[in-house]
């Protein structure tokens, strides 16, 4: 019996070893399965969160994005209904006069000065360049500067049986500036070139004056083409002289021509004395 009770308490002794062997192992892989799910929360948290910032800082780019092409798309429209900054002013304003007389070359008159503070080029267009043409037909403006171009037109005879002052054109003219730099000369392509620089100072339109009834626009017509006829004679004539010219390494013409006049009048005494 004796022997019988102690092993029966070895027995039971391995038992409680086996049992808190397999206890402690039961209570570390649970542990171990609890920290991993802690993980496995912990990361996918992370995860999402830096997914949501992600879509945060995506959304916040598009939404910059979207912002800037919304101010960029307003202001060009604001820009497109604000009217043109005009670089001219015309004289007249609105219409180009010219007398009536059917079957013959008529001319108009308009001036132009440039009002901004820097070099301008304008350039004329018409609806019928077959019957209409302009001196000139474009050019370069300083600041401040003006001048009075002359439009020539041929004057078709009435249709229709209608009154001669009553007869009506349908050519229009159209007048264009252009911002340049000063010291360029005048192209007609640069409107081509920088056709978006350009700005459309005036749409004229064709008005006839009776030229055996006295009006304001016929006396103006009139004073406007002369002004123009002695602004081009004096284009014709050269310059005035200021003195003497300089040619050559720097010998003055008028110096030479009196050294050579005293050379020869000295030439002619010295032939003189030897004779």
């Amino acid at each position: 019996m004796a022997i019988g009770d102690t092993d029966n308490q070895q027995q039971q002794h391995k038992n409680t070893k086996v049992f808190s062997l397999c206890q402690f192992w039961q209570t570390g892989h649970s542990q171990s399965r609890t920290n991993n799910n802690n993980n496995n929360n912990n990361s996918s948290s992370s995860s999402s969160a830096s997914t949501h910032r992600l879509n945060n800082n995506n959304s916040n780019h598009v939404a910059g994005s979207n912002s800037s092409v919304k101010t960029k798309t307003v202001s060009s429209v604001a820009r497109s209904l604000l009217p043109p900054r005009r670089r001219i002013r015309l004289d007249p304003a609105n219409n180009l006069y010219f007398p009536y007389e059917p079957g013959k070359q008529v001319r108009s008159a308009i001036k132009l000065k440039n009002t901004s503070r820097s070099h301008v080029a304008f350039k004329f267009q018409t609806t019928e360049p077959k019957s209409c043409y302009m001196r000139p037909p474009g050019g370069i403006l300083a600041p401040g500067e003006s001048i009075i171009a002359i439009v020539f037109k041929f004057v078709e005879q009435p249709e229709n049986n209608e009154k001669p002052i009553e007869q009506k054109s349908k050519a229009k003219f159209k007048i264009m500036s252009l911002k340049v730099k000063a010291g360029i000369d005048y192209i007609p392509e640069m409107f081509e070139e920088q056709r978006e620089q350009v700005t459309v100072e005036r749409i004229l339109r064709v008005m006839f004056l009776d030229g055996e009834r006295p009006s304001p626009a016929l006396e103006k017509l009139k004073r406007q083409l002369a002004e123009a006829e002695a602004e081009l004679e004096a284009r014709k004539k050269p310059p005035p002289d200021t003195g003497a010219r300089v040619v050559g390494e720097g010998l003055v013409i008028d110096e030479w021509k009196e050294r050579r006049e005293k050379y020869l009048a000295r030439q002619q005494v010295e032939a003189k004395d030897s004779a």
